[in-house]
């Protein structure tokens, strides 16, 4: 067997991430004649526009040309769904930060500093800035949604416990370190191509051409890499690659759009915050008998992925737990603020936040272990295995990988050692949780699950792989490459994985939904076999073999009681012209979803995790620590168990800094004020925990035929993070009381947890008494 798949295998760029010669978009060598793109932004969140003088922008030292609305020839939109985000703002400004118009200057200081000097005046109108005002108003962008399964009212009402409450779930920007990026040279007969740093350039490719009232063959989108994306480059740089390319198209000349940090934030959508509210009627070891659910979410001044990021948070509002009687209701509100967005977990996140509030305050109210309470609930068989939206849950691994990381972090013994520490420590409390994690895997969007790839053997034996993905250092490019070198028995640098290009790999997905490693590695997988298929009927016919005698491995093709090297066989299928190249097509099997009825398999497999988190709290500033982390996660059968290992770790402090330190804030005028790494917290080297402990579950290929049956890794571990937040409220209720814990916030930032503690919250959350129902 190849020693190639299921290896820790290094990234396939990871030396020159290291050594800084890594090309992304922003390395490309710009022409002498290059114009650079800044943008004039409005200053008011809803108004609008009486009058606009542009003429001391157009009159500025190096300025070539300033465009608006009216110089987009063709659809003014970048929006991907509702086609309601406009490229420039018209009459009508909808959030602070809305591009108005651009400058396309000698410079980027030029462009920057002449975009300053628009006179604009305003009508102001009233602007709805929260979920809150946005629900009292009926203000939403899509209309609301309910899942309902069984009777839950009368199963409430009859209980023999019943708890209502709620939580505030903050939002997060993506902060990825490579910000956005396009770079647009015209090129002849009226096209163009395009460098966008994005997550899906099929989609940029199909915006672009409405923009300029082209064809989609006449624009060509690549990408090489990405410097992080986590669904921050999915919808939202098809905005700047239309302009470059307006830019570009209309001047003849090539533009380059790159955003500064602050504009970037300002201008750009990000994670949905939301607000949760419940009624759960359960028994008196904690189990659910039946829940109302309320879901309501910012959604910004327009539709973008607002639609499939909502119905993913009711999708995963049972988490790993069986809800017979059960009502979810979901709201889409519209705020005139910046339109969110994809973010990694999409919606998945704050539908796990929400039951696991639900559980943890059953917990405290009935004086449980959380953990014994959340066991009780888990999934089981036969009746208890289908989730609210009626797909089976078939291969239920948490009852497995809980009772597995209970023993090897030793949760017992450590759970009463935290007891008698914080019993004699009134200033630092510390904390301990167990969550665990059930992630659907495949695009809600059944369309969106289908993959396309280029595989080319050369006549040296080197390979160039294409496919539809991108690479934002997940290690995507890594593993599809594995997959391609497997197929035929040849080392990992045979294999060269080429720029996602449109021009080769046609309408493809985004690298999205934790899919990126099973779509394209199929359609890769496929492609190579194709190939594989005709070097052995060529070998069949040569050598006058059986099919079975044709064996590739270790660089070299075994015919019979003959070896030639890999190299040499695939020159001699070339001079009896044998093609080498083809394409694979790969799409999801089983899924099947009913938009209207919210029913059916959305999703090809479930993936699972649990994490303990322990964590230390200081009761007089709000500081805290994580202590230590135990993580056990499943990833089917690895394709790379390093790349899976830095996942989890990657998507479990991203987690942590969603539900700790990043706190997103906007003034009462809707200018967002938290929009630089000076204002604005992601976790550092110094919050990931001293003790960490990391495992794959092993021993459990994907039932499911995914690609080596592996399991995708991109998204599930961030939810692992949801135990630091549970942490966090077990050290409050250790210094506060079981209340407390409930009125903790996400983020559980200093000053939230100060509140919490000294009882003075200003959220959302207002605990109604418990009641026994009679």
């Amino acid at each position: 067997m190849n020693p190639v798949v299921n290896q820790p295998v290094a990234h396939e760029s990871a030396a020159l991430h290291v050594s800084g010669r890594a090309y992304y978009s922003d390395d490309i060598a710009l022409p002498a004649n290059v114009l650079h793109v800044a943008f004039g932004m409005s200053d008011i969140a809803h108004g609008r526009i009486k009058h606009m003088d542009l003429s001391a922008v157009l009159s500025a030292p190096g300025v070539v040309r300033v465009f608006t609305a009216m110089d987009i020839p063709g659809e003014n939109n970048y929006g991907p769904v509702m086609h309601d985000d406009p490229i420039f703002a018209t009459d009508i400004i909808q959030f602070h930060g809305q591009p108005i118009f651009a400058v396309a200057a000698n410079s980027i200081d030029m462009a920057r500093r002449a975009a300053k000097l628009a006179r604009i005046d305003y009508e102001p109108l009233p602007a709805i800035l929260d979920i809150a005002t946005a629900l009292a108003a009926d203000s939403f962008v899509l209309p609301t949604e309910t899942l309902r399964r069984g009777e839950p009212e009368a199963v409430i009402s009859g209980a023999p416990q019943r708890l209502s409450g709620a939580i505030s779930i903050g939002g997060q920007d993506h902060f990825y370190l490579e910000g956005q990026i396009a770079f647009a040279l015209p090129q002849e007969n009226g096209g163009v191509l395009v460098h966008s740093s994005t997550q899906h350039p099929s989609e940029v490719q199909h915006l672009v051409a409405h923009a300029l009232g082209k064809h989609a063959h006449d624009v060509v989108v690549q990408c090489r890499r990405m410097g992080g994306g986590f669904g921050g480059k999915e919808s939202q740089p098809a905005l700047f690659a239309c302009v470059a390319a307006l830019v570009a198209t209309a001047t003849g000349r090539p533009a380059k759009v790159r955003l500064d940090r602050d504009d970037d934030m300002v201008m750009t959508g990000k994670r949905h915050d939301f607000i949760a509210e419940y009624d759960v009627g359960f028994d008196d070891k904690g189990r659910i008998l039946g829940l109302s659910l309320m879901l309501a979410s910012r959604c910004g001044y327009s539709v973008d992925l607002s639609g499939p990021v909502n119905d993913r948070a009711m999708f995963h509002a049972d988490n790993c737990y069986f809800l017979e009687h059960v009502q979810i209701v979901s709201h889409r509100c519209k705020t005139h603020t910046v339109s969110n967005t994809a973010f990694r977990g999409f919606g998945g996140p704050q539908g796990m936040m929400a039951i696991e509030a639900v559980l943890d305050d059953i917990a405290r109210h009935l004086d449980l272990d959380p953990l014994a309470v959340r066991r009780i609930n888990f999934y089981g068989i036969g009746e208890r295995n289908v989730t609210p939206y009626h797909m089976q849950v078939e291969d239920n691994l948490v009852h497995r990988i809980v009772d597995d990381l209970v023993v090897s972090s030793d949760y017992t013994s450590r759970r009463t050692a935290i007891t008698k520490f914080n019993a004699h420590n009134p200033i630092i409390k510390r904390g301990i949780a167990l969550t665990p994690v059930k992630f659907g895997i495949s695009f809600t969007a059944t369309q969106y699950n289908q993959a396309g790839a280029l595989v080319q053997v050369y006549t040296d034996g080197s390979v160039l792989l294409n496919h539809g993905g991108t690479e934002m250092g997940q290690g995507l490019f890594t593993k599809v490459a594995q997959v391609v070198a497997d197929e035929f028995g040849i080392v990992l640098d045979q294999v060269r994985v080429s720029t996602t290009d449109t021009s080769k790999v046609p309408n493809t997905s985004a690298t999205a939904a934790s899919s990126g490693s099973d779509l394209n590695g199929k359609a890769a997988q496929i492609a190579a076999r194709i190939i594989k298929e005709r070097l052995i009927a060529f070998a069949v016919e040569n050598y006058h073999v059986q099919a079975h005698e044709v064996v590739f491995e270790a660089g070299k093709v075994r015919i019979g009681e003959n070896t030639l090297g890999f190299d040499a066989f695939v020159r001699d299928a070339y001079l009896a012209r044998i093609s080498l190249s083809s394409t694979g097509f790969y799409r999801t099997p089983k899924i099947h979803y009913n938009r209207s009825t919210l029913r059916g398999r959305p999703f090809f497999y479930f993936a699972y995790g649990a994490a303990v988190t322990e964590v230390a709290v200081d009761t007089l500033t709000g500081e805290n620590r994580i202590l230590r982390v135990d993580i056990l996660h499943d990833v089917g059968k690895s394709l790379n168990p390093a790349l899976d290992i830095g996942q989890i770790e990657g998507g479990f402090l991203q987690g942590a800094g969603w539900l700790t330190s990043e706190e997103l804030w906007w003034n009462n005028q809707g200018e967002l004020k938290t929009h630089a790494p000076s204002t604005y917290k992601i976790p550092a080297v110094s919050d990931w925990p001293e003790d960490a402990r990391v495992r794959l579950l092993e021993n459990t290929p994907n039932t499911e035929d995914t690609i080596f049956h592996s399991k995708a890794v991109g998204e599930p571990p961030l939810m692992l993070a949801i135990s630091v937040f549970h942490a966090l409220r077990d050290a409050v209720a250790s210094a506060a009381g079981p209340i407390a814990a409930m009125n903790l916030t996400a983020p559980a930032t200093p000053q939230a947890i100060l509140h919490a503690i000294d009882g003075n919250t200003e959220s959302v959350r207002n605990h109604a008494v418990a009641e026994e129902s009679v």
